[in-house]
C-alpha cells in the first residue's frame, strides 16, 4: 500500500496508478476500455485494484458523461415469476454495454409507480423499462418533458411515438379460447387479474369474449372473477366460480399462477381436471410444465422481450430509432389440463 494511503481512506485512481507503476490515464483505459491495453499491463492494474479495494467513482463519471449507464425496470409485482425471465434477459443484454439494471415493483398502484419513476429519473436513470400501456398520464408527461428513453413491454404501444416490444394479448387469448371452445365448451369461467389499470388483463378477457362471439356464444355469459395474482387467489376464485355455476366446464386464467391455484382448488374439491373441468393458463412459466396435470397455456416469449427491450433502450440512448415497435408471436401450448367437455349431471 502506498505510504500516503491511510487504512481509513478510500483508495483513489492515483493510488492504483502508483501501486501498478503506470499513469492514471492507463488505469482509466484499463477500467473503461480494457481492449486498449496489453494483457501484462491489465494484470498489473487489476492486481492493484484488487489489492487496494478500489471502486470507480461512478457518480463523478456520470456527471462528466451526463449519463449513469443505469436503467430502471418497474414491474407490477415481484410476488411470482411472471416477469423473472424477461428481466433476466433484459439485464443480460444491458451487461453487454456494461450497464446496470435497477428493479422496482409498483404493486399495481399508479401512485407508487409515479413515485418510483420520479426517484429513478432523479438518480440519473438513462432509460426506463415499463410493463403495459396503462400508466398515469402524468407519468407519460413527466417522461416526455425530460426526454427519458422509455420502452413498454408485454404489450403493443398505443402511442406511435413510444417504443414497445411485446405481443397482442387480445389475439393470444382469443386463439387459446378458440382452441378450447372448438372442443365443445360452452359454459366458461375466467379468473383474471384486476382489469383496472391493467391493459393486459383487460385484453385477455376481451379475447375470450371475442372467441365466444365468433362461435355464436353470448360473450356476456362469460363468468368473470377478478383477483390478485397469487396461487391462493386463484384457489379462492375457482371456488367462487364453481359455487356460482356448477355447470362450468372450462376455466380460463389470466396467467399460469392463477391457473395453478385453480388446479389446487379443483383437487381439493374432488373435481377432476380435465375430466370434469378444463383449466388453461397464460405465460408458460416453469410451473405450467411441472404441475399435474400439466397446464395448457399461451407461450409468451419472455426472454426475447427482455433482450429486445434492452436493445431498444440502448439504441434510443444513442439517438437511434430504427425499430421502435417490435411485435412478437405467441403460441398455444396444449397439455393435459384441456380436453373436450363430458356430460355431467347437475349437482
Amino acid at each position: 500500500m502506498p505510504a500516503n494511503l491511510r487504512s481509513t481512506d478510500l483508495p483513489t485512481l492515483q493510488d492504483v496508478a502508483e501501486a501498478a507503476k503506470v499513469s492514471t490515464a492507463t488505469v482509466s483505459r484499463c477500467l473503461n476500455n480494457p481492449e486498449q491495453v496489453t494483457a501484462r499491463t491489465k494484470k498489473r492494474v487489476m492486481d492493484a485494484v484488487s489489492r487496494l479495494g478500489y471502486s470507480p467513482n461512478f457518480g463523478a463519471r456520470a456527471l462528466a458523461a451526463r449519463r449513469t449507464n443505469t436503467f430502471g425496470a418497474i414491474i407490477p409485482t415481484m410476488d411470482n415469476a411472471i416477469f423473472a425471465r424477461g428481466l433476466q434477459a433484459f439485464q443480460k443484454a444491458l451487461e453487454t454495454e456494461h450497464a446496470t439494471m435497477i428493479v422496482a415493483s409498483s404493486s399495481y398502484d399508479p401512485d407508487i409507480e409515479l413515485d418510483q419513476i420520479r426517484n429513478l429519473v432523479a438518480r440519473g436513470a438513462d432509460g426506463l423499462f415499463l410493463i403495459g400501456n396503462d400508466h398515469d398520464p402524468e407519468i407519460y408527461e413527466f417522461l416526455s418533458r425530460r426526454n427519458i428513453p422509455t420502452v413498454l413491454a408485454w404489450t403493443i404501444s398505443s402511442d406511435p411515438e413510444l417504443a414497445s416490444v411485446g405481443f397482442n394479448n387480445l389475439e393470444a387469448s382469443r386463439t387459446l379460447a378458440l382452441e378450447a371452445l372448438n372442443l365443445g365448451h360452452q359454459r366458461i369461467g375466467f379468473i383474471s387479474a384486476h382489469t383496472a389499470h391493467n391493459d393486459r388483463a383487460r385484453d385477455r378477457v376481451r379475447g375470450a369474449r371475442k372467441a365466444m362471439e365468433e362461435l355464436g356464444l353470448d360473450p356476456e355469459a362469460l363468468r368473470l372473477e377478478e383477483t390478485n395474482y397469487s396461487i391462493d387467489c386463484g384457489f379462492e376464485a375457482f371456488n367462487r366460480l364453481m359455487a356460482a355455476d356448477k355447470e362450468i366446464t372450462l376455466v380460463m386464467c389470466g396467467n399460469d399462477v392463477l391457473a395453478v391455484g385453480a388446479l389446487q382448488a379443483a383437487r381439493h374439491a374432488g373435481i377432476r381436471i380435465p375430466e370434469d373441468v378444463s383449466v388453461t393458463g397464460f405465460d408458460d412459466i416453469e410451473l405450467a410444465r411441472v404441475v399435474t396435470p400439466a397446464l395448457t397455456t399461451v407461450h409468451v416469449p419472455h426472454r426475447q422481450m427482455g433482450r429486445l427491450a434492452a436493445q431498444l433502450l440502448l439504441e434510443e440512448r444513442k439517438g437511434e430509432t430504427s425499430s421502435r415497435h417490435i411485435v412478437l408471436d405467441t403460441n398455444v401450448v396444449l397439455r393435459e389440463s384441456l380436453a373436450p367437455p363430458k356430460f355431467r349431471d347437475k349437482r
